[in-house]
């Protein structure tokens, strides 16, 4: 039996990569984070990728990183928040494991994201606004497509961590 890959979404800030990382050591996965992927692959930063092509170029360029990562086993899979914006990566992401979505508050998301500059739909005059209006058109999404939601505001990495853990466990996929 093959055991199930664990795919993170949810807004940028929301700490996907951060508990992806911690998640695949616990239960000795792979982690890989789609956008460093993208990065590794076409040997330009995210920013790069969208002055260059656009944010078009760039969804494009993910679906097919996407595509290729979901069909990994053992695997934890930190998403760029806008994955869910293209029907075929949701649809994948459903179909080929299990998907949590790291839920927070877009007043956490403007602090973790405040000082980040490799995050081009940030780069305006309200970056505050845009997570709002982001969140607005992105949630519906991550909430239908998630096997579990985890708030993660108020809790440590580690905690989250558990949380993701007991539910696999309980639904016996580790």
């Amino acid at each position: 039996m093959h055991k199930e890959s664990i795919f993170l979404v949810g807004p940028m800030g929301a700490g996907k990569s951060t508990v992806g990382r911690v998640l695949a050591e616990r239960l000795s996965y792979q982690f890989v984070d789609s956008d460093h992927e993208i990065e590794a692959r076409t040997g330009a930063s995210i920013p790069m990728i969208f002055d260059i092509e656009g944010e078009s170029g760039f969804r494009e360029r993910e679906r097919q990183v996407i595509d290729e990562l979901t069909q990994r086993t053992e695997t934890i899979l930190a998403t760029g928040g806008g994955v869910v914006e293209r029907e075929e990566n949701r649809q994948h992401l459903r179909s080929r494991g299990f998907v949590v979505y790291l839920k927070s508050p877009v007043e956490h998301l403007i602090q973790r994201t405040k000082h980040d500059r490799n995050r081009p739909l940030l780069q305006t005059d309200n970056p505050a606004q845009v997570l709002t209006d982001l969140m607005v058109r992105r949630e519906p999404w991550y909430i239908e497509m998630a096997d579990l939601v985890v708030e993660t505001q108020q809790l440590s990495v580690h905690r989250v961590v558990k949380q993701i853990v007991d539910r696999l466990i309980l639904e016996n996929l580790v």
